[in-house]
């Protein structure tokens, strides 16, 4: 049989495979790039998406910094940017301040379940306000208060008299999980819900109520504490997340290049043989 040397068929000679590996491997080897630069891609995108949220959250927080040093506004100036209100995250009002007179509606108490303040776990108490009659009313924070280990057990939460009082504070407005974003109230005096749903709650209690809570600086005969947490993960996180995606893209792509090397001077070795 005639066979020239410089052919390209795979031969097998005393147990070595002999001619271009791009015929026996060469669908697996355009998997193999595909999929590797696939994955890189992926995972440098999603570092680089953090860095942008990073810088974003940055932004938001200047913004944050300056409403705090704007002066108060009424509530009519509230509603008035409440319904110039945008749909994305940093059109929120939050950190604006805001000065107002009000009447509690009654001394219903409401708490937002699974609130953690300083590793304990509670509940942030609420309650309603009223501060014109042609106006929603208004939610205001009472404060933080620690659960009991036995959920059946609601903590005790003195609400505000019923008559008028004269309020300053900070409004804030939180984005709604997709995830979970249903009220799941229980109903009682407290009322206990699980997701601040303001559009759910004045459903339920038949009343409408503004899309925002008033957050005091100071309430008589109460000493709760108040955290404050406008921006859910802050700029070093998503800083920490990015680091943490780069570091995974770069471990990625060193296995899959020493496993194109290991596989290339397998090759070799049998050519050499």
């Amino acid at each position: 049989m005639n066979m020239s040397s410089s052919t390209n068929t795979n031969l097998t000679m005393n147990g070595v495979v002999t001619g271009s590996p791009w015929k026996r491997y060469g669908w697996s080897i355009v998997a193999f790039i595909l999929i590797t630069v696939a994955v890189f891609s992926a995972l440098v995108k999603l570092g680089l998406w953090q860095l942008d949220r990073a810088k974003q959250k940055q932004t938001w927080q200047q913004t944050l910094s300056e409403r705090q040093q704007q002066r108060q506004l009424s509530y009519s100036e509230i509603l008035g940017q409440l319904a110039k209100q945008q749909t994305d995250e940093f059109s929120l009002l939050s950190g604006y301040q805001l000065a107002l007179s009000a009447t509690p509606v009654s001394e219903q108490i409401l708490l937002l379940d699974n609130q953690v303040y300083q590793g304990q776990v509670g509940y942030l108490a609420f309650q309603l306000l009223t501060v014109a009659p042609s106006q929603p009313r208004l939610l205001l924070e009472l404060g933080f208060v620690a659960g009991s280990k036995d959920r059946r057990i609601l903590p005790s939460v003195q609400p505000l008299p019923l008559e008028q009082v004269e309020l300053t504070g900070r409004v804030y407005q939180k984005q709604i999980n997709p995830m979970s974003q249903q009220l799941q109230a229980e109903m009682g005096n407290p009322l206990r819900f699980q997701n601040l749903n303001i559009a759910e709650l004045s459903e339920l209690l038949q009343t409408p109520i503004a899309n925002l809570v008033l957050q005091p600086n100071s309430l008589a005969n109460q000493q709760l504490p108040q955290p404050w947490q406008p921006i859910p993960l802050g700029v070093q996180k998503h800083q920490g997340y990015a680091l943490q995606w780069f570091t995974m893209a770069a471990v990625f792509l060193s296995l899959m290049l020493w496993l194109a090397v290991r596989f290339i001077r397998k090759q070799q070795t049998g050519f050499l043989k």
